[in-house]
């Protein structure tokens, strides 16, 4: 059977100051070798960004596992199924990462007012020119319900 798309909760946790306690900002967990999330050791590790209102993708890639978690500005994620359009919202606030399989075409619009960023960890490293992606388009997706440029 196939892998389908899948989002895991991520573990936030406050960090505090040194010298009075005070919470002064967060650890987000992304990946630990111990963990049971990502199934094979990562690749390749980037980050992407998206500025306000725009979409990246859809595209598939086709030998590639990726996961996907917004660390900064908020995201929706749109992946086609077999059982039509999984959607998953993503931020640094609520963190979340997402698992796409090769083979699942997806794309991700940024819904905030700034520049988004995303972080990707992947099983098999980009090379220029090695033609494991494969745009696709989303003809019967509602892109309406978002605030799109066109």
């Amino acid at each position: 059977m196939a892998e389908i798309p899948t989002v895991f909760k991520l573990e936030k946790h406050p960090t505090t100051d040194i010298k009075d306690s005070h919470v002064n900002g967060s650890l987000t967990v992304i990946w630990r070798d111990y963990d049971d999330i990502i199934k094979t050791e990562p690749k390749m590790v980037y980050v992407s960004s998206v500025k306000s209102g725009e979409i990246k993708g859809p595209h598939l890639h086709k030998r590639r596992d990726s996961y996907f978690t917004c660390i900064h500005g908020k995201v929706v994620f749109i992946i086609k199924t077999d059982d039509g359009f999984q959607e998953i919202e993503s931020d640094a606030e609520n963190p979340v990462i997402i698992f796409v399989p090769k083979n699942f075409p997806s794309a991700h619009i940024n819904i905030s007012d700034s520049t988004s960023r995303i972080l990707t960890l992947t099983n098999i490293a980009w090379q220029p020119n090695d033609n494991e992606m494969e745009n696709v388009e989303f003809s019967d997706y509602d892109w309406s319900k978002w605030k799109v440029k066109s």
